[in-house]
């Protein structure tokens, strides 16, 4: 049996110390929210010493997913919410943004990786400069453009805002990824034959997929935890995104339901989780890729 000088023994209980009070102090909010969430009384007070609810309860749930208009079952005076719509709409504008990203900042990352053209260095200083300043500075410009444009309580005017504002960084991000393809590959596959178009489809993106799945999940993911852009953009509430429906459950001295918040927060989660642990591979590929260059 190995032994342990005192020293190693003593750093060793330090850093098993401060491994599991980092991994409870991260675990208890979470385990707090599941705990509020599956209990049936508005009010956090049976909830605020122990995460663990005395009479388990998917109460809130039903009054989440139970139309508006409609009575919650089991009772006769507690209606819905429009929960169900600002999934769908959130749902709906993170895959397009996904989709409209990438078309976008892919394709602008590669003519920037491997063509030169007049003004290509200031176009990509201006985008270094553009990164410096908080997107909310620009926030009054962009409603009055939306509002020329008529963009406003519209999620095509919410997803240009989305798309626009990510185009610098993650040009910025795959241009990088694309500086490390041989441009030798491509040479090749023009020497056997292949078109430009079929190049870059079938050989240069196959190679930068893992960037590719990471920009694809930071896209998805924007969309929901935004609450200022949606919330200055955004007025109906059939329009709404999760997180400025969610807020007005909370909002004001009437609203109590912070339950139920908790309950939507909860199933905030799914579409992360799921996403994650399918896209773990790449997302590990894309954070490694700095470190060793092919």
């Amino acid at each position: 049996m190995k032994k342990y000088s005192f020293s190693t023994i003593l750093v060793l209980v330090i850093l098993y110390t401060v491994l599991i009070s980092t991994v409870l102090f991260v675990l208890y909010p979470v385990a707090f929210t599941v705990g509020a969430a599956f209990t049936k009384t508005n009010s956090l007070a049976a909830t605020s010493i122990s995460p663990i609810p005395k009479e388990p309860s998917v109460y809130q749930f039903k009054r989440l997913l139970t139309p508006a208009d409609k009575i919650v079952e089991g009772t006769t005076d507690v209606r819905g919410t429009n929960y169900v719509k600002w999934y769908g709409n959130t749902l709906k504008i993170a895959v397009c943004n996904v989709l409209l990203s990438l078309a976008v900042c892919v394709t602008a990352a590669y003519i920037f990786s491997r063509f030169r053209f007049p003004l290509r260095q200031p176009m990509l200083a201006s985008m270094i400069v553009l990164q410096m300043f908080p997107s909310f500075i620009g926030m009054v410009a962009t409603y009055v453009l939306l509002w020329k444009i008529n963009g406003l309580n519209t999620h095509w005017g919410l997803l240009l805002v989305y798309a626009a504002g990510s185009v610098p960084f993650n040009v910025w991000l795959m241009k990088g990824y694309f500086d490390t393809v041989p441009k030798s590959v491509e040479e090749a596959a023009h020497v056997d034959g292949a078109g430009s178009f079929t190049t870059y489809v079938k050989i240069v993106l196959p190679m930068v997929k893992p960037m590719i799945m990471f920009l694809a999940l930071t896209s998805f993911t924007s969309p929901w935890m935004d609450f200022i852009f949606p919330r200055l953009i955004l007025r109906s509430d059939d329009k709404k995104t999760l997180a400025v429906g969610l807020f007005e459950l909370i909002n004001g001295r009437a609203n109590d339901n912070f339950t139920m918040f908790a309950a939507g927060a909860l199933l905030v989660a799914v579409p992360f989780t799921l996403l994650f642990m399918a896209g773990q591979k790449f997302l590990l590929k894309s954070l490694a890729a700095g470190a060793v260059k092919e």
